[in-house]
């Protein structure tokens, strides 16, 4: 038996109930409709003056004259805050520019003025009001030097792949005037890291490109005059452009511009306290440690972070704030007096190089580029290659230099290492100062290491034998290595300097490379001697005292001994160095950052829809809409159990006339067998008694009956021959 659905319930709370979407959209429509729209709309002041919207000045001039006439008229005088609302809406609109801002951009950005203005005189006759109300700006970029771009160059101007910061200004506009004295700050620190222009709202056709739109199409400026815009490097379209929403300020739009568009890495302020633990500490012993002391406390300009992102690999940069109570203390530590100052520190134990006073920025380029390199480099695998100490490079000297030398400090780091550093900086010193042709100079025991490092055919260095543990082995091979190489397994480490010699012979460099671009099969022997460097080395480690005279000697022996004597050498392969961790560069937006600008574009997109006139009839639509769908889903409901119910009368009378078919069937059946009556004859019945199956009586039997049935056909030809002839 069907099972009916109850029809939906018509009681007032179930409709309600139903009905409760397209009633809460009908209420947010007229909500809209009241109360929102107006709010983004308020009385023009087209509508105060009673001209009709974007009239011409002279429309603006007659109704004024008209509504001043009827004021002088009447005797009793009218509200003030009336007549400041008319003065003010005269004001603006007699102004070309003021109007044509107000016109195209809907810029009025000195509308507080007529609420402070009905406060002042709240209780006097506005005859007593000062006028006029609007004090008229004129402001030209171009008597003070600044760049200005129109529609007709802006192309042309964006041929080189460099960012762009550009302003749209006013002529007319009080707020760009003030501004201009932050925008020559912010050209000045923008000199020589991007491109910077002004744009008058004069060009409808460029500021159009460059401003914000509304849903409705309007072109609008959300923080007003002046608006700020940047074009990223390699942006050429509106598409890709950033807008500044913060505070128009010199540190404000830097920072921005900076941080967001160069995606420059910070320049951190420390102190006294922190510079030791929290910088450093914490730089890499292959760089150099840059201090910058500033009086202001300002933040690092574009330049500054600029060459911190360039030197990023050579130097770390930070800033520190200059104090008077703390001026003894920077004087012992560094020897700085006073602020603006710069402070290099390169290798332990040297004596930092201190520059004071602040030039422009080629100067203070200048001076990272002359001490970017520590003055003992560190072996490393970004620098094995430049520094000639590489069994598959070449020498410093040049290509066709066959040996030459490398003296190299290996050692964990510490404070030992530190010490030898130090020792390595005043070797190369002495070597780098010796004058072969003084004769105070001229000492046997020095003259060869002294001329190899002239001749950049010895280079001093320092290997990190924690970090490079395979190339360390591969050198220190004794059995206090542990001691030098590899994790540190006990309190003892001992620095150990060590010397190579590189031999380079030009015929066998020459067959090599004949052989590696020939196309004939290597042999078994080939491969291995393919498999090995193709400079031979030689090692020899110092094992003498620690003194910068004694090493001197020592190398110079070294020196002379390669290149006099027929020394044993090998060639092999030589471990590769590993590529060292570089220090992460922290640039860009933090993603806290990224997330809260998100919700504010988020934010301002749902405040633009609220704006929208077209919301209200949108949302007064999706109510109706949304209650025939409602009505024609419980109209379906009601119609379908009366569809069952007679669906199922239906089914149930055919079912009926069908097994009363059926029965009178049986019944005829039953009356036949009664009866005795023969059935009518049909391939299901059964078989007569004399039928006889010609498949069943078997083979003999079908042969009989092919043959008779061949004899008649012989005697039928036979017939009907005679009967022809």
């Amino acid at each position: 038996m069907a099972i009916e659905t109850p029809p939906p319930s018509s009681s007032t709370p179930a409709v309600l109930r139903a009905y409760a979407a397209p009633i809460f959209i009908f209420a947010l429509s007229m909500f809209f409709q009241l109360f929102l729209l107006p709010r983004s709309f308020p009385t023009s002041h087209y509508d105060v003056l009673g001209v009709k919207m974007y009239g011409s000045v002279d429309d603006v001039r007659e109704a004024y004259a008209a509504i001043a006439s009827k004021w002088d008229s009447d005797s009793g005088g009218g509200r003030p805050a009336d007549f400041i609302k008319i003065q003010y809406a005269y004001e603006l609109l007699t102004n070309p520019i003021w109007k044509r801002d107000y016109d195209v951009y809907g810029i009025d950005e000195s509308v507080h003025i007529i609420d402070e203005l009905e406060k002042q005189y709240a209780v006097e006759e506005f005859s007593k009001i000062k006028l006029p109300l609007l004090e008229v700006v004129s402001y030209e970029p171009e008597r003070e030097g600044l760049a200005t771009i129109t529609s007709q160059d802006f192309a042309s101007k964006f041929q080189d792949s460099r960012p762009w910061l550009i302003q749209v200004y006013s002529s007319g506009s009080d707020s760009s005037a003030l501004f201009s004295t932050a925008w020559r700050r912010i050209v000045d620190l923008l000199d020589g890291v991007a491109n910077h222009a002004m744009v008058e709202l004069g060009d409808i056709r460029l500021v159009t490109y460059l401003a914000e739109k509304k849903t409705t199409g309007q072109v609008f400026f959300r923080k007003g005059l002046p608006s700020i815009v940047a074009f990223p490097s390699h942006c050429k379209t509106a598409d890709c452009l950033v807008r500044f929403e913060g505070e128009l300020s010199t540190d404000a739009v830097t920072d921005w511009f900076a941080t967001t568009v160069l995606e420059l890495p910070r320049v951190f302020y420390h102190t006294k306290e922190t510079l030791v633990p929290k910088f450093l500490s914490k730089v890499p012993p292959n760089k150099v440690r840059v201090i910058l002391f500033s009086q202001t406390g300002e933040r690092a300009t574009p330049s500054v972070r600029q060459a911190a992102k360039d030197y990023w690999n050579f130097a770390s940069l930070t800033y520190v704030l200059w104090r008077e109570e703390d001026a003894s203390f920077w004087w012992n530590a560094l020897e700085v007096e006073s602020a603006p100052a710069m402070v290099i520190m390169k290798d332990p134990g040297l004596k930092p190089v201190v520059y004071h006073g602040s030039g422009n920025r080629t100067w203070f380029l200048d001076i990272l580029e002359q001490n970017k390199q520590l003055q003992l480099p560190q072996l490393r695998s970004t620098t094995s290659m430049e520094l000639g100490c590489d069994a598959r490079g070449y020498s410093r000297a040049g290509f066709e230099t066959a040996t030459w030398y490398c003296a190299v400090l290996v050692g964990r780091q510490s404070t030992e290492l530190n010490k030898m550093r130090e020792t390595m900086c005043r070797i190369q010193d002495a070597l780098s100062n010796h004058d072969a042709s003084d004769e105070a100079s001229k000492d046997p025991s020095v003259a060869p290491a002294a001329s190899a490092h002239k001749n950049k055919r010895l280079t001093l260095a320092w290997l990190d034998g924690e970090v490079q543990s395979k190339y360390c082995f591969f050198y220190v091979q004794s059995e206090t290595s542990y001691d030098t190489c590899g994790t540190r397994k006990s309190p003892i480490d001992v620095p150990r300097i060590l010397i190579i010699r590189y031999h380079r012979n030009a015929t066998e460099s020459a067959n090599a490379e004949k052989e590696k671009s020939s196309n004939w099969p290597k042999t078994v022997w080939q491969s291995e001697v393919d498999d090995v460097d193709p400079a031979a080395q030689l090692v020899v480690s110092y094992d003498g005292p620690a003194e910068t005279s004694e090493i001197i000697k020592w190398l110079s022996k070294m020196v002379e001994d390669g290149d006099s004597k027929n020394l044993p050498f090998y060639r092999a392969k030589t471990p590769e160095l590993v590529p060292e961790s570089a220090e992460p560069m922290r640039s860009g937006v933090p993603k806290s950052v990224k997330a809260t600008q998100a919700l504010l574009r988020l934010w301002n997109r749902i405040k633009d829809y609220l704006a929208d006139p077209r919301m209200g009839p949108t949302l007064l639509l999706g109510a109706l809409l949304s209650a025939g769908s409602v009505w024609w889903t419980r109209s379906r409901s009601i119609q379908q159990p009366v569809q069952a119910t007679q669906q199922s009368s239906t089914n149930q009378s055919d079912n009926n006339a069908e097994e009363e078919k059926k029965k009178e069937r049986n019944r005829e059946r039953r009356r036949r067998n009664a009866k005795g009556e023969e059935a009518p004859a049909s391939i299901t019945d059964n078989e007569p008694k004399d039928a006889v199956q010609i498949l069943s009586s078997g083979l003999p039997q079908l042969r009989n009956v092919m043959k008779l049935g061949c004899d008649a056909w012989r005697y039928f030809r036979a017939y009907f021959d005679i009967a022809t002839w």
